[in-house]
């Protein structure tokens, strides 16, 4: 028996297959490409506006935040300085120099201003040639004379004076404020000394992250107070400065810098300058950290942006190889209707030329029989003719007469291939119509040790055929399965009933464990004239019929075939005749 679905597989495997298997590689790559590229760059330049966007707005309220910072504390330390200014002032206005030479005077004044600022290391009248006039405080300065003292000179000048840092008679960084005041028309100063670890601890007290330091630097580039990483107090600083300006300017240190110093990763720095004195406050913080939330937020965007591109891939991938399928089944049934068309159109090519051929052979044929009747009529009317010529004369009328009868058969199979008799539609027990087809193929299957097996559903629904059509399906089908078993000792036939509720309709099954066909002979099994058994023993009409009648009464016929091992042919019928046979049948009725 013959088989046609592994037909179309083996086809999709070699030749025409590889290359549709190639076309759906292409497609699926192409479409893949497409949807990426329709999803992915979409998302990827949304994502990137988002991201670029937020770390804008995200940097400037950073940089905003840290400008706001360094203006609140430089104003802080701006007024700590000025109070300590106008605390110095008011007593020297308010207090005459005999009053604040008595030490028990002083004394009392510098309780006074302590007790508000506790920040005043000691306290001192001078006269205006730099001797010390009265002292309280913990060094003995009453015999140091500063007239020569940088601080001395800028005094008396300016009236009022805030040093940088410096060592003096002391040996210890610090710095002094000092106002003037003229009696009979003569200058004394009143001198305090700032506590340093006060002012360091009012000026580093802004502690900015784990890498922020805050710091000042004079305008010779001196600390006036520790930094917390980059130097000490009085050193000079390798940052390199600017003239002094209003405002507060922010900007960002690369990790490669022009001044010298220890390196120090990307950093975001901040600086304003004090009016008096001037120095410049500095605040530095690493970028990374100043910059942490919108790293975190950005990591955040990406992951969430490759996890999107995975999903879309994944969805794309997934909706990709759906539609390749369903592409495929398409192909498939296209090809079947193709097939199905090309061999529509065969049959009905053959069945015209095999209409023309029949009837050009019958009339030779009736003719050769009327010849071969008067032949046999003249030799009974000579009883004289010799024996052994009558002998030899009666076998050859006989073999004539047997290959006559030969070319009937044949030219009957074409009249019944090309004609369209019209069917005798009714209700058919297809169970029992085929237990009746087996007992008359019984005997001829059982002479080659052939067995028949059934498995017929209980309750098959009936369907509405033509039965001498139907048994002429089931007799060729038969037929090619006892012929399958040549050569083969025993085999068996086993055929099966199913009803199909999906598609309203019987299917039947032979199976059986012949030879098998090959896969080049597949395609071609349902050709006219199309046979691999030898010369003399088929004509090549059988299952060229069979299609033609199972596609007539609404049906399908397929075949799956393994090469020495067997075929299965799968008919279905439909339980309704299709409708333009039941116009048929009414035209026929109507007449």
């Amino acid at each position: 028996m013959n088989n046609s679905s592994p037909a179309n597989s083996n086809q999709y495997k070699n030749g025409n297959g590889t290359a549709r298997e190639g076309y759906y590689r292409r497609l699926f790559r192409r479409f893949i490409l497409l949807t990426l590229l329709c999803s992915l760059i979409p998302l990827l330049l949304v994502g990137w506006g988002i991201n670029n966007y937020y770390t804008r707005f995200a940097r400037n309220r950073m940089m905003l935040s840290f400008h706001t910072k360094v203006e609140n504390h430089r104003k802080i330390i701006e007024l700590f300085l000025k109070n300590r200014v106008s605390g110095l002032q008011v007593i020297a206005k308010t207090h005459p120099k005999e009053y604040l030479v008595n030490v028990s005077n002083l004394a009392h004044v510098f309780d006074i201003l302590n007790s508000e600022y506790r920040s005043i290391t000691d306290l001192g009248v001078i006269d205006e040639r730099g001797r010390h006039l009265a002292y309280i405080g913990p060094y003995n300065l009453m015999d140091k004379n500063y007239s020569k003292a940088f601080w001395f000179k800028e005094v008396m000048k300016e009236g009022v004076y805030i040093s940088d840092m410096f060592m003096g008679f002391r040996k210890v960084p610090h710095f002094i404020v000092a106002v003037t005041r003229s009696e009979n028309g003569r200058k004394w100063i009143l001198r305090a000394t700032i506590d340093t670890e006060s002012f360091r601890s009012l000026v580093e007290n802004v502690r900015i992250g784990k890498t922020g330091e805050v710091y000042l630097l004079n305008r010779s580039g001196i600390y006036q107070t520790s930094p917390r990483f980059s130097g000490k107090i009085m050193e000079k600083a390798s940052q390199p400065l600017g003239k002094p300006c209003e405002g507060i300017e922010v900007r960002m240190e690369d990790k490669s810098t022009n001044h010298a110093g220890p390196p120090h990763p990307r950093q975001l720095i901040a600086f304003g300058w004090l009016k008096q004195p001037q120095w410049m406050l500095v605040v530095r913080q690493d970028y990374s950290e100043a910059f942490n939330d919108v790293n975190h937020a950005n990591l955040a965007a990406l992951v969430f942006l490759v996890l999107s591109a995975c999903a879309i891939l994944i969805v794309a991938v997934f909706i990709t190889s759906h539609m390749i399928k369903i592409i495929k089944k398409r192909d498939l049934e296209a090809d079947g209707l193709n097939k199905q068309l090309m061999q529509a159109g065969k049959l009905a090519s053959v069945g015209e030329l095999s209409a023309g051929v029949a009837h050009e052979i019958n009339n030779p044929l009736a003719i050769i029989l009327t010849e071969r009747q008067i032949l046999m009529d003249l030799a009974k009317q000579s009883p004289l003719l010799p024996r052994d010529f009558m002998d030899q004369f009666n076998n050859s009328m006989s073999q004539i007469d047997m290959q006559i009868q030969r070319c009937k058969r044949i030219t009957e199979n074409l009249l019944r291939f090309s004609r369209r008799t019209k069917s005798v539609i009714e209700p058919v027990d297809l169970n029992e119509f085929l237990c009746e087809v087996i007992n008359l193929m019984e005997r001829e299957a059982r002479s080659g040790g052939i067995k028949f097996l059934t498995d017929l559903e209980e309750g098959l629904q009936t369907v509405l055929s033509d039965p001498s059509q139907l048994q002429q399906v089931f007799l060729n089908i038969i037929t090619n399965a006892i012929d399958a078993h040549e050569g083969k000792p025993y085999g068996s036939i086993r055929i099966r009933t199913r009803n199909d509720s999906a598609k309203a309709g019987v299917s039947i099954t032979f199976e059986d464990t012949g030879c098998g066909i090959s896969p080049k002979n597949l395609e071609r099994i349902f050709d006219p004239f199309f046979t691999t058994k030898q010369v003399g023993r088929g004509t090549g009409l059988g299952l060229s019929i069979c299609y033609s009648t199972v596609k007539r009464l609404g049906g399908d016929i397929t075949v799956e075939s393994e090469l020495g091992k067997g075929t299965q042919f799968t008919l279905f019928f439909p339980y309704n005749p299709p409708a333009d046979l039941q116009k048929d049948i009414e035209d026929v009725h109507t007449f």
